[in-house]
């Protein structure tokens, strides 16, 4: 099957079947042991759930939502709705129940995948609010097992009922699937919702496609390439190195067995490529910063002196200068001595190149991991993207900005600053929502929402949410996202939230990094019960002011945090006060922290 044959995600599958047949497709971590899955194997169990789906009722155009932590069950689920030309329509496995409710009701869904008994305990609750919904597959049974319900199903009974059905039915399955049109509809992502109700994104298979194949010609990728898959799928971040570009390039997908064994996962793995959000990136930073301070004196001289010569290194090779060879053989020397087994211990002895994205990250934390050899590119892209509008390959790199354009992409910025792209990418629109398509989509480009500049080069910085900015009661405008980005590089500050908006000064609210607070508490034998006693300490305080003072030396005094507070819980996702992504819904936290910001304001205005 050439590549001008394939018009959906389904048949970029089959072609792959049948160009690496027995070749690994994913790995799944079960009770501590890694097991294979080949490309056959994977388009056999797409098949018995598209068939099962088929005996159910389902057909094209119909929306089944899917919510369950990352597995090859979710793909498995999401490719067989795609072969009968359904849509699939994620959910967090994190969203309460009135958040799946809204998914699963406003999304028409006539299926729902449930990874367990929490989950579907979900679905309980909502049933008789969503009338499209008919049956409730479950991939655990485990609790569920003796519960007689009409609605429930197993997820092992679906595939047995596709088995049965392709059997009475040879060849359906291949009809339906060559039916696909490549303007067909392919997912329904709904968006998370810093500033108000998600909407859902209508994703085409062109879409995807389109995406893949752009993104191919910046970062190549090859069958021998490992990802490791961990962040939620139903976001469209995931979903490029495990969907779109799984399809493309034939890598190894592996899944983690759980969230909480990521980091001894990734040293299972050792991937070639590795993505994550910024505040994963921020984990592995802090961790490492605080390890060295803790070694011994000769292990800690080792790191700051092979650190310094990393550094002095990576500066030449950004401003793109000519390398010294004393510079070039200090830096093999501190890289074969020192980076090369901390690289092992971390997992990414392998990794050649590593992502970021789906909120900004802080340019420090960035030339950190490229100083002792880990080269991070961010990109930048959204929902109504599919994923990417810009990125930088692993030559083509600007500190600062989120890279060029892909191939084929347009972008400019508009007369108030926002970022407006044009792309074979760019969205159908919003499920049910005629009026905010138009909206977005405005004069044939799509409003991103973000304001930046592109400089002469084509690289595009991005300054902030256009709603973020903050205007001074002075008329001063300042970018919140910088200064947080600045105040999480510290290992003691896990979240911040500026605020100043119409205020005559900036302020801040802040989260404490909780392990790494813990350990300074017990090394200076600071007395604390818990974590919110913890934040009240004196010693804490003053600490979390030290760090916020370093900040205060970098930026201009405009932008200087003049008081702060320590919240005394983390933000949750659960509690609407971040996003699923680890993005702060500023709304939320004004709201619920509103007389704490009121506070911070009494004496000084």
């Amino acid at each position: 099957m050439n590549e001008d044959e394939i018009k959906t995600l389904p048949q970029a599958l089959r072609a792959l079947v049948q160009k690496q047949p027995d070749r690994i497709a994913m790995r799944m971590k079960d009770y501590g042991i890694w097991h294979d899955i080949t490309w056959t194997q994977y388009h056999e169990n797409v098949k018995k759930v598209a068939m099962g789906l088929h005996a159910l009722g389902v057909k094209r155009g119909d929306h089944v939502a899917i919510v369950g932590e990352n597995k090859p069950q979710w793909l498995f689920s999401a490719m067989g709705v795609m072969s009968l030309g359904g849509i699939f329509v994620g959910v967090y496995t994190t969203n309460p129940v009135t958040e799946c409710e809204y998914v699963v009701g406003h999304s028409e869904s006539v299926v729902f995948f449930c990874e367990d008994e929490e989950q579907f305990d979900k679905a309980l609750v909502f049933r008789e609010r969503t009338p499209h919904l008919k049956k409730v597959v479950v991939w655990d049974m485990e609790g569920l097992k003796h519960f007689d319900d009409p609605m429930l199903m197993s997820f092992d009974d679906l595939l047995a009922l596709g088995t049965k059905t392709d059997q009475e039915k040879p060849g359906l399955f291949e009809k339906i699937m060559d039916e696909g049109k490549t303007e067909e509809t392919a997912s329904i992502i709904y968006t998370s919702g810093t500033t108000g109700p998600p909407k859902g994104a209508m994703i085409g298979h062109q879409n995807y496609l389109w995406i893949a194949r752009q993104n191919e010609k910046v970062n190549k990728m090859n069958p021998e390439d490992e990802t490791i898959s961990f962040l939620p799928l139903n976001h469209v971040y995931e979903q490029i190195f495990d969907l779109m570009m799984h399809l493309r390039a034939g890598h190894i997908v592996n899944f983690t067995e759980n969230t909480d064994t990521v980091m001894n996962d990734l040293r299972d793995v050792s991937p070639t490529l590795f993505h994550a959000v910024p505040r994963i990136w921020e984990k592995y930073h802090s961790g490492i910063v605080l390890k060295m301070a803790d070694a011994t004196w000769l292990k800690r001289t080792s790191f700051n002196l092979a650190y310094k010569i990393g550094s002095k290194y990576n500066n030449c090779k950004l401003a793109k200068k000519p390398m010294p060879w004393y510079l070039y053989s200090g830096y093999q020397l501190a890289y074969f001595c020192v980076f090369r087994k901390l690289k092992e211990r971390l997992g990414f002895d392998r990794v050649r190149l590593g992502f970021s994205g789906a909120a900004p990250i802080s340019h420090e934390i960035l030339k950190f991991f490229q100083s002792i050899g880990i080269p991070i590119r961010e990109g930048y892209g959204l929902t109504e993207t599919t994923g990417i509008t810009h990125i930088s390959d692993g030559e083509h790199f600007k500190l600062g900005t989120v890279g060029r354009s892909l191939p084929g992409s347009e972008a400019k910025i508009a007369e108030d600053g926002e970022i407006l792209i044009r792309h074979g990418g760019i969205f159908q629109g919003y499920f049910r929502e005629p009026e905010a398509t138009v909206a977005a989509l405005e004069g044939g480009w799509f409003h991103t929402g973000d304001v930046g500049e592109i400089d002469a080069e084509g690289y595009l910085k991005i300054t902030d949410r256009k709603k973020d900015l903050i205007i001074t009661a002075g008329g001063k405008n300042v970018a919140p996202q910088y200064i947080e980005n600045l105040l999480k590089f510290s290992p003691y500050i896990t979240d911040a939230v500026v605020i100043g908006d119409r205020r005559k000064y900036i302020t801040a609210l802040i989260v404490i990094d909780e392990e790494n607070v813990v350990k300074y508490a017990q090394d200076h034998k600071i007395q604390y019960t818990t974590f919110a006693t913890l934040t009240r300490t004196e010693e804490v305080i003053k600490l979390i002011s030290e760090e916020i003072n370093k900040v205060n030396n970098q930026i201009a005094r405009v932008e200087n945090i003049r008081k702060f507070r320590l919240l005394d819980k983390k933000l949750y996702t659960e509690d609407g006060e971040v996003t699923p992504t680890m993005k702060v819904k500023r709304k939320s936290i004004s709201k619920e922290y509103k007389d704490i910001i009121e506070d911070m304001y009494k004496d000084l205005e």
